[in-house]
């Protein structure tokens, strides 16, 4: 498997996470403060998954160019 296969892996994964986070955001009603901390969580470490993935990406194809 090449690198790029893996960052897009990765890239998706991270998506995935962060959707899943903000779906439950959404969806959730907070009868406690505690309650929203996991899909808090699992949005904002998908969006910095997202954003690191997007970089390395960048960075990969421009060393095929």
């Amino acid at each position: 498997m090449d690198k790029k296969t893996k960052v897009m892996i990765g890239l998706i994964g991270s998506l995935i996470i962060c959707l899943f986070g903000v779906y439950r955001l959404v969806v959730e009603v907070p009868s406690t403060d505690h309650s929203l901390f996991i899909p808090i969580l699992f949005s904002v470490s998908g969006f910095i998954g997202v954003i690191g993935n997007i970089i390395e990406l960048k960075k990969v194809n421009n060393n095929l160019s």
